[in-house]
């Protein structure tokens, strides 16, 4: 039995803490580093008279008819194809290593954690909040527009302000190479008279929802971990708490989910067809649970690290191993 555990070479210590757990049960786990194929890793797709698949790493070699599950984790396809390559050239390649890897994984027979097209749509965030909201959770006011003068009445309407954030992944790299991921920022009186910018790119803004704690719940398969932390300790954290990250890194504790709560999220699991996911929630003042967004391949390791409340990486390695949620 062999867990395949796609992913890429600067990725975070989940992949190692989970390899530790699939070992740990006497089983065995193939990295395969999506951003070294195919300067560096072989991957040989055989269809027709025979089907066979070979990942060849050094040398380390994987025949994939021994794989019985598969863990998605995060893609970079030929990010080490050189960048001296003409860049229609390289594009095109990056294309066919990204169509060649997708095509492979989802050709394979074995127990899937969780299926691409899963995590595809649930990547869909306006999707997510429409379906939170079908199954009983509340989630904040939200309008994603091109429209500067809808922006500016919908800030009319949300007295506690409004904030703006991407739907996308996005970060801005200074010369040095350096990543600066763009948080979510509150918006100004300034910044509703100057959004010109919105004629060449939409943009969604929410209601600022007051916040007493914010929770990192972590889903894998029935169980649910919930952390919370008090974001507002710290200036830098007071709209996006990833923004202090590394100083809030110690500082979250077990909480006790309602009931009801973690029933609705378990819904909206299932309606994804997810067997992880990590999810933000805002506990306002007064009580309220507000959802905002699950990622179907979020982080869960700093948790993992420093509390010995959340077993995450053992409960996932359980999984890729029963194929039972």
């Amino acid at each position: 039995m062999t867990v395949l555990i796609v992913t890429f070479s600067k990725d975070n210590e989940s992949i190692p803490l989970v390899i530790k757990e699939i070992e740990a049960r006497g089983e065995k786990a193939f990295r395969f580093d999506t951003d070294r194929y195919p300067t560096e890793v072989k991957l040989d797709i055989y269809s027709g008279g025979t089907k066979r698949v070979i990942i060849t790493d050094g040398e380390q070699k994987l025949d994939l008819s021994e794989v019985s599950s598969v863990w998605y984790r995060r893609m970079r396809y030929g990010e080490k194809i050189p960048e001296s390559m003409d860049k229609q050239y390289r594009d095109a390649s990056i294309n066919e290593c990204r169509a060649t890897v997708r095509g492979m994984i989802a050709s394979l027979q074995g127990f899937h954690f969780d299926q691409m097209f899963n995590v595809d749509r649930a990547n869909n965030k306006q999707l997510q909040l429409q379906v939170a909201r079908e199954v009983g959770l509340v989630i904040p006011h939200t309008l994603t527009s091109n429209n500067p003068e809808k922006v500016k009445q919908f800030a009319q309407e949300c007295s506690q302000g409004i904030v703006t954030k991407m739907l996308s992944s996005f970060a801005i790299y200074n010369q040095q190479g350096r990543e600066n991921v763009v948080f979510t920022t509150p918006v100004t009186n300034d910044d509703l008279e100057n959004m010109e910018g919105l004629r060449f790119c939409p943009m969604t803004f929410q209601e600022n929802v007051p916040k007493a704690l914010e929770l990192r719940i972590t889903v894998v398969g029935h169980r649910v971990f919930t952390a919370a932390v008090d974001s507002q300790s710290l200036s830098g954290s007071t709209y996006d708490w990833r923004k202090e990250g590394r100083a809030l890194v110690k500082n979250w504790h077990p909480y006790d989910l309602p009931e009801d709560i973690e029933k609705k999220l378990l819904k909206l699991m299932a309606y994804f067809g997810l067997n992880y996911g990590a999810i933000d929630i805002i506990v306002t003042p007064d009580g309220r649970h507000v959802f905002l967004e699950v990622n179907p391949v979020g982080e869960f390791f700093w948790m993992e690290i420093y509390s010995p409340h959340y077993p995450i990486s053992r409960a996932i390695a359980e999984v890729l191993l029963t194929n039972k949620n």
